[in-house]
């Protein structure tokens, strides 16, 4: 595998590679995680990258099961895919001290997914994080991992194999997004939409009903339960559903619409764990805030949109064919 990813900051003339390694490159990898994992605070017990060896670290990498990022020939970032099961686990993640912000990091992680998409057998990955090390935590949830489980002092986070992560920076840019993704959907299609209150789950929704093309402005329908929204352009209508007071799939069920849901694209917020039984194919939308309190900067607060594409409708679309802006 070879892959060239622009960096999020470009650096002029510089760009993130990503080469798939194996025994040989073994010692290159170790200088990698020894220094990143060196420049961490020091825990206890230690982590276990420091106690690598280039014999061990040779065996992890057997079959060729690892990726090395460069950056304008340099190697900067390592990790080992190691696939048990239906999840591919990501063991010694590094980036070099001093080279964050640079890109390294989301291009393996990118390069890590389409390895598993190849691979056929994989539904998702997971990484295994130091509890003690929150902004670790932090960076992968951002990257659209979630905890699901915790072993004292590890965190395991899993993140769905096809999950799309954009971040929107102000409420424009996530209207946009619900723009974009309009132009993909077709009448019958679900979202299921979840999010803390306020987190932008109606904002998105304001955005796909202007790329659906449908009459009436989208607000929050809390009061009424359900709106519909006609289209003004001979194409789907949009359901735009609040289950926050439903509680359980028949209610939703029995809302007296105006349309049959498989002629319409339909939007439920507050959904998750409920709205799942109306289809089985649907989108799941997870708005989350993509900063902590302590890493707000001034009026900045940015969302992060996790996007999962769930059943056979979707089968098709790869985890990187959203081509969103």
């Amino acid at each position: 595998m070879s892959s060239q990813v622009s960096s999020p900051e470009p650096t002029p003339g510089l760009e993130v590679e990503i080469h798939r390694i194996g025994p040989a490159e073994a010692a290159t990898a170790l200088d990698i995680v020894r220094a990143a994992f060196s420049d961490r605070p020091a825990l206890d017990p230690p982590a276990a990258a420091l106690s690598e060896t280039v014999a061990s670290l040779a065996d992890r990498l057997h079959g060729d099961r690892g990726l090395m990022a460069t950056l304008d020939g340099r190697p900067v970032g390592t990790l080992v895919l190691d696939p048990i099961g239906r999840t591919m686990y990501l063991r010694r993640f590094a980036v070099r001290p001093g080279l964050q912000g640079r890109g390294i990091a989301h291009a393996m992680i990118a390069a890590a997914v389409e390895d598993a998409l190849a691979r056929g057998d994989v539904e998702d990955l997971t990484v295994v994080a130091r509890e003690e090390l929150p902004r670790t935590v932090s960076f992968w949830e951002k990257q659209g991992f979630r905890e699901v489980d915790r072993y004292s002092p590890n965190v395991e986070l899993r993140r769905p194999l096809r999950t799309h992560v954009e971040t929107a920076a102000d409420a424009e840019e996530m209207r946009g997004l619900g723009r974009h993704l309009a132009g993909r959907l077709r009448a019958g299609d679900l979202l299921v939409l979840s999010g803390e209150l306020g987190a932008g789950k109606t904002t998105f929704t304001q955005g796909l009903g202007e790329g659906l093309g449908v009459r009436g402005q989208v607000t929050s329908p809390t009061f009424v339960i359900a709106r519909v929204h006609p289209s003004l352009t001979g194409g789907p209508e949009l359901v735009h559903v609040d289950a926050y007071r439903l509680g359980s799939l028949e209610e939703l069920d029995d809302l007296d619409l105006d349309t049959e849901l498989d002629e319409a694209v339909t939007v439920v917020e507050w959904g998750e764990g409920l709205a799942e039984g109306l289809s089985e194919s649907r989108l799941e939308v997870r708005i989350l805030r993509a900063l902590t309190t302590d890493e707000l900067d001034g009026d900045l607060d940015p969302r992060r949109v996790e996007i999962t594409p769930v059943g056979p409708r979707w089968h098709d679309l790869s985890a990187d064919g959203w081509e969103l802006p």
